[in-house]
């Protein structure tokens, strides 16, 4: 026996060792369910589904709809699953009144009826593909793999609509929700950082709005809210009621998010807003600073770290409000570490140290490269101004 067919052997019997990824097999081949739909039939954790149905791989297939389904090698898997699980059943009464050793022998001959014919469903079954079909069944599996990469949507998914309903509080239960993309990206320039942008479309009669959601190393980072359709003014259609108080919204959507994320820097942040009040925009406790930006009918409201005077408004978490209404909640707090050390240098070591930095230095912007910077003299007391190429 080939060791590819070894492989395929030892991945299913792997994946069947557990009774509850069985189970799964079993419902799915009956009907499509969502996670929820199994968790309740299951009678188990999240976390343990979860499990389970990475171990399950390529045999099931998510849909866009978030239902579950078995992929085609799963559909075959349960057969032969199912083919070893029929066996007839001898009649009891007749059975009883034979000699023990007749029982032992029969006992014996069924056992070593059912393994043949399971060994022999399995070669046949896997000797026709990998021999026939092997082009065939590589694309499939490739297909299944880039599929279940999207394990790591799954959960982004649910911590999606989580954010939607429970921190934003919009009423999904009125909007027809559709998932128009869901893209993962590694963001070299932030480290390596895994970033995962969600795009959900929710449509009512008389409305559609668009909802951007960005996960970063699977930590909540972005919700985006913006009116595709609609007749101004726009409010979406919320589970309870908002508050216009940009302070005391604010606050209440500071403590839903904690809620759901247990972030310790959203402790200083709930108690920074709990004491905040209208007399001052810029107000600070311990490292975190708030500060209150109003124009118009629109305000953002600002928590950022501060430390030693110095405000770092990276490290932040920010809240955009148009009439009353979110429109973006932003947080990269996690995302940045602020250091501290001390460099003793002059001002005019300092002027030479960009010096010497900008004479290679170059970054891209909208696909051009922006390159070959002439350095011109000091203009008085002024740092060096820099003349650059761009490089389409």
């Amino acid at each position: 026996m080939s060791d590819s067919t070894e492989e395929a052997y030892s991945a299913m019997f792997s994946s069947l060792r557990h009774p509850a990824r069985r189970k799964i097999l079993r419902m799915l081949s009956e009907n499509e369910m969502t996670f929820s739909q199994m968790l309740d039939e299951l009678e188990i954790p999240g976390s343990h589904l979860t499990y389970h149905l990475e171990n399950l791989g390529e045999f099931l297939v998510k849909k866009d709809d978030g239902k579950y389904q078995l992929s085609r090698v799963g559909e075959n898997c349960h057969s032969v699953m199912k083919g070893a699980e029929e066996v007839p059943n001898m009649h009891t009464k007749k059975f009883s009144v034979l000699p023990i050793r007749w029982k032992i022998i029969l006992t014996v001959f069924a056992i070593s009826i059912v393994l043949l014919a399971t060994t022999s469903g399995v070669q046949f079954y896997f000797y026709n593909q990998l021999s026939n079909n092997y082009e065939l069944l590589e694309i499939e599996l490739e297909e299944a793999r880039m599929q279940n990469q999207q394990i790591i949507s799954w959960s982004s998914a649910e911590n999606a609509m989580t954010i939607i309903r429970d921190v934003a509080q919009i009423d999904t239960t009125k909007y027809k929700t559709t998932l128009l993309r869901d893209v993962i990206e590694n963001r070299s320039d932030l480290g390596g950082v895994v970033e995962e942008i969600l795009q959900y479309s929710l449509t009512t009669s008389e409305s559609k709005i668009d909802l951007v959601l960005r996960f970063r190393n699977n930590h909540f980072s972005l919700y985006q809210l913006s009116l595709i359709e609609g007749i101004l003014p726009f409010d979406p259609i919320y589970i309870q009621p908002q508050s216009t108080d940009i302070i005391v919204a604010a606050r209440s959507l500071v403590d839903r998010y904690k809620s759901i994320s247990n972030d310790p820097y959203l402790n200083d942040m709930s108690e920074l807003l709990l004491a905040a009040n209208e007399n001052s925009d810029e107000q600070t406790l311990g490292n975190v600073k708030l500060k209150i930006t109003r124009y118009g009918e629109n305000a953002e409201v600002l928590l950022m770290y501060t430390a030693n005077g110095f405000d770092y408004s990276a490290k932040s978490l920010r809240l955009l409000f148009q009439k009353n209404v979110l429109q973006e909640l932003t947080d990269d707090w996690f995302l940045y570490n602020v250091g501290e050390t001390e460099v003793s240098v002059s001002r005019e070591q300092a002027i030479q140290i960009a010096r010497n930095a900008a004479q290679d230095f170059e970054w891209s912007a909208n696909g051009e490269q922006v390159t070959d910077f002439t350095l011109l003299p000091e203009p008085g007391d002024l740092v060096p101004i820099l003349v650059c190429h761009i490089v389409s």
